[in-house]
């Protein structure tokens, strides 16, 4: 189980082992990169630690257990939080600030406890065999496991289609789950309880004025990527040249006593390029600056495939693509990265938030009127190869004005509709995508955005992009660390009017207001643009091939999950210009390369339920 993990620690490995537990170790040196070895110990009491992860204020904690009388042998963060459980136990996870997954096992007390951070940055899995329990940072780990079966989960299956990711405690393999964010797991003689130590509440205050609140958010901001710059190795920035990334250069430029490096990626594609606004802002800040262009010719195919083996679950997100680059390119260099992960979630800058407030409007118009203007929509405006053009955004906004709100948030992130997934499962129904807003409160609560950003900031943050990012940078034995997503700065935004995130027609409000003199007006004006492949462009010409390899119509038969003739339709429309479907085909291609690579037992999923259990929903249960 510990071999399949040593991308994620190349530098030291090592096991521990007693009558009751086995618990293994891979460390990517960070801190202390002498004293830091894993498992750690403390013998008076028989308690032992492995640990993935940083915490961030660890000095500040180290201090406050001296002071109660610990004596420390290392100067790393791990010694830290085993010795802050000693003394406070579970209580201990509420005073860390950080990124985290943690097993502490007790030989007195016959007692393991598992942790996870409070935004889900470091991935956690768990399958229960009677009483018995195994854990892993992936699902790789377990599969070694002789108490775990390869079967594919008919639910997992259905909210991979709905949302392109699954959702809450589930995953893509019966009988595995994940341990839920903010929460810890205790385990003792066969029986265990999860339990949250932490958990958003949305509780907009309209008393705060909005130059209180940047002045708030300055401080939090420097705070934050002061805390995550301290590193015992190389570390840099990924930069977009986009508002979030830009931050925390702005920020990390400001503190740092030495150029920052910093690494980015561009397309030959005009549609997917920031060149123009990275490379500016690199200037700007005098930058040890590094590139890399994402070209059609690279070896696209074999990258894929190896995704397969990295990211433990299929992922329909086609940026996981030049995150891998990006991550390979940056290992070069540094062993550790600050990326602006969780911006749009917490200040409203996603596109499908502005498609939120359009549609409204627009909704009351009759139903027949809107169905005339997405026919002469798919009529008149021929298809295009662009990353997100104007007619691919048009058309999914009018089909989604079909849909119920709720349902078409989730279908503008690139879903299949109800009707496209029913037809494709050959007629089978199961989960609706409407059930996961049975878990947040509803919009005269907290307001309509505030509830779309509460759903994405529980479930799409963590399972869909933080999965990502964390997959592929471990794969290059690369830290991520996302300052944005300091719990501060995530309650602080949960408390601000909805218009403070979204005014008029202009996204995420405070933070350029805060920004606003501290970085140039192109940059605060651009329009949002996301790290990406030009999927559409790409499945029309060098990915085609392996798209007709991976979902050839007996590929597709054998599994008996889909029916082949909807997936070869899908295929043939998008390459003849029909539809722009680059999105799903991308999230069909892993699947089957991840049911291959793993041997994944698709038989049984015929004989399972596909409803999804509210328990299992929940980011917090």
């Amino acid at each position: 189980m510990t071999h399949t993990l040593v991308h994620r620690g190349p530098d030291q490995q090592g096991v521990y082992y007693s009558p009751l537990t086995a618990l293994g170790a891979v460390r990517l040196q960070v801190i202390d990169l002498d004293g830091g070895e894993q498992p750690i110990r403390d013998d008076p009491s028989q308690t032992v630690i492995v640990y993935n992860g940083e915490i961030f204020n660890f000095r500040e904690i180290r201090a406050e257990l001296e002071s109660r009388g610990h004596r420390f042998r290392s100067d790393c963060d791990t010694e830290v939080a085993l010795r802050a459980f000693l003394e406070w136990d579970t209580a201990c996870f509420e005073r860390f600030r950080g990124m985290f997954a943690i097993a502490l096992w007790s030989n007195q007390t016959r007692r393991l406890v598992l942790a996870r951070d409070r935004m889900g940055i470091k991935p956690l899995y768990i399958h229960r065999h009677g009483r018995d329990l195994v854990f892993g940072s992936e699902l790789k780990a377990l599969f070694e496991h002789p108490s775990v079966n390869r079967e594919l989960d008919a639910a997992g299956l259905q909210m991979f289609l709905s949302y392109n990711y699954v959702p809450g405690r589930r995953t893509m393999v019966r009988g595995i789950e994940k341990l839920a964010a903010g929460c810890f797991l205790e385990w003792q003689d066969g029986l265990s309880k999860v339990t949250p130590y932490w958990k958003l509440q949305f509780a907009p205050d309209k008393s705060i004025s909005l130059q209180d609140a940047t002045g708030q958010l300055d401080s939090l901001l420097r705070g934050a990527v002061k805390e995550q710059l301290v590193s015992d190795v190389p570390l840099g920035i990924w930069s977009s040249g986009g508002l979030d990334s830009s931050t925390l250069l702005h920020y990390a430029a400001e503190q740092s006593p030495r150029a920052v490096k910093t690494f980015s990626i561009g397309f030959q594609e005009r549609s997917c390029d920031e060149r123009e606004y990275f490379r500016q802002i690199a200037d700007v800040y005098g930058t040890e600056h590094h590139e890399f262009e994402l070209r059609a010719e690279d070896e696209l195919e074999s990258t894929i495939r190896d995704f397969a083996y990295f990211s433990d679950e299929p992922g329909a997100d086609s940026g996981a693509l030049p995150v891998w680059f990006l991550s390979k390119m940056s290992r070069k260099h540094v062993t550790v990265a600050l990326s602006g992960e969780g911006g749009d979630e917490l200040f409203g800058g996603y596109l499908t938030y502005k498609a939120d407030q359009l549609s409204r409007p627009l909704r009351t118009m009759p139903r027949i009127f809107r169905k005339a203007a997405l026919r002469t929509a798919n009529r008149l405006l021929p298809v295009s190869d662009a990353k997100i053009g104007f007619e691919y955004k048009l058309k999914r906004w009018l089909e989604g004005s079909l849909l119920h709100p709720d349902e078409a948030h989730m279908f503008w992130n690139g879903t299949f509709s109800v009707e496209q997934k029913k037809n494709l499962l050959g007629g089978r129904n199961g989960h609706h995508p409407r059930d996961l807003y049975n878990t947040i409160p509803d919009s005269d609560a907290i307001g309509a955005l505030n509830r779309y950003m509460m759903l994405d900031q529980q479930y799409s943050l963590p399972d869909n992009l933080l999965y990502k990012v964390d997959r592929m940078s471990m794969a290059h034995s690369l830290e991520v660390r996302p300052p944005l997503l300091d719990h501060r700065i995530v309650e602080f935004a949960a408390r601000l009017p909805q218009n403070y995130k979204m005014r008029l027609n202009q996204q995420k409000y405070i933070l350029k207001r805060t920004m606003r003199g501290k970085l140039p007006d192109v940059i605060l004006d651009r329009k949002k643009s996301g790290l990406d492949i030009p999927a559409h462009d790409w499945f029309r010409g060098p990915l085609l091939p392996l798209l007709r390899d991976t979902l050839s119509h007996d590929a597709v038969r054998r599994t008996g999950i889909f029916d082949p003739r909807e997936t070869d339709l899908l295929i043939r429309n998008h390459k003849e210009r029909r539809v722009n479907a680059g999105y799903h085909l991308w999230g069909l291609l892993t699947l089957f390369l991840w049911i291959k690579r793993w041997n994944i037992d698709t038989t049984p999923l015929l004989e399972q339920t596909a409803e999804m259990p509210r328990e299992l929903l929940a980011a917090a249960s």
